[in-house]
């Protein structure tokens, strides 16, 4: 008969406890001898938090998706001021401004840039909702749940490339009714649009990375801005590269948006233009941005 002192609970008996079994005195750096140690999870297990991940992923993304249809005012603002750029560059600007070997004029070369520069100032919309909901306190509701701690990040992304999804398909709209044709033919045009869109996902782990960090939407938004200013003005998206001051042209013909706009324009009307070092870039600064994001997010839980 088992005395009252061992009583069981499943993992070892309590009551009377054990004498220490012999050997040499545990390591104060790590774990005693004989302590099992956590067993590796198999591929399968590995599978199955993948696809929990993803879930939560999926779960957030739909969330992040149903604010635009609760505040259509996100949306509406968010697409009124790429409207306005093209207005203006092609109706106030486009005169003055001189394009050679385009095929289809300044509106052709316009376009491209303006896709990019659409994505690249949708993608601050990242950074300020995350540090918005952890300005409201939603974020540590998140963290008490059982769920992916890279799901709120991925969730957010994803939702702001679905946006950008459509906001590129409305500019393609705008730009078609200003005078824009493709001269590469449909599928080259979907190539680029797809080259955008990857581009603005990579921006958007970095402005997640501005946003963790800010304390407010507010402060998210005025540090995003004196950095995305200089990549989207100071490119070939608006003017040619060989119209600006010499030691400013250095700069410009390296940095990555012009390299995604040039390729873009490759793709779209058949100017010069590298894909494989846009594609380069934008996986370089997606493989850079979103684990530094991630590692952000955890320590600031």
């Amino acid at each position: 008969m088992t005395s009252p002192t061992q009583v069981t609970t499943g993992r070892r008996p309590l009551g009377r406890r054990q004498a220490p079994a012999p050997g040499p005195s545990p390591s104060p750096q790590g774990s005693a001898p004989g302590t099992p140690r956590r067993p590796r999870p198999t591929l399968a297990e590995r599978r199955e938090q993948l696809l929990w991940a993803a879930s939560d992923a999926g779960t957030l993304t739909w969330r992040n998706l149903l604010a635009y249809t609760r505040v259509p005012q996100l949306l509406v603002f968010s697409t009124i001021q790429p409207i306005m750029f093209v207005l203006l560059f092609r109706y106030v600007f486009g005169g003055a401004i001189a394009v050679q070997g385009v095929p289809g004029g300044y509106v052709a070369f316009l376009m491209p840039g303006i896709f990019v520069q659409t994505v690249c100032f949708g993608a601050v919309s990242t950074g300020v909702g995350l540090a918005e909901d952890l300005h409201k306190g939603l974020i540590e509701r998140f963290r008490s749940l059982p769920m992916a701690r890279s799901a709120v990040l991925a969730g957010r992304t994803l939702a702001d490339l679905c946006r950008n999804v459509f906001v590129v398909l409305l500019m393609t709209v705008v730009g078609v009714l200003v005078g824009f044709r493709t001269a590469q033919g449909f599928f080259h045009f979907i190539a680029g649009v797809l080259l955008v869109l990857l581009f603005s996902y990579a921006l958007s782990w970095g402005f997640a990375v501005i946003g963790i960090n800010a304390r407010n939407a507010e402060t998210a938004q005025a540090m995003a801005f004196p950095l995305l200013f200089p990549l989207t003005f100071a490119s070939s998206a608006f003017v040619p590269v060989r119209t600006m001051p010499g030691w400013m042209q250095a700069y410009a013909r390296n940095q990555p948006v012009t390299v995604v706009v040039d390729a873009c324009r490759h793709l779209m009307i058949g100017t010069p233009g590298s894909v494989p070092r846009a594609l380069a870039w934008s996986l370089a600064l997606l493989a850079v941005f979103a684990p530094l994001a991630v590692r952000k997010y955890r320590k600031a839980s």
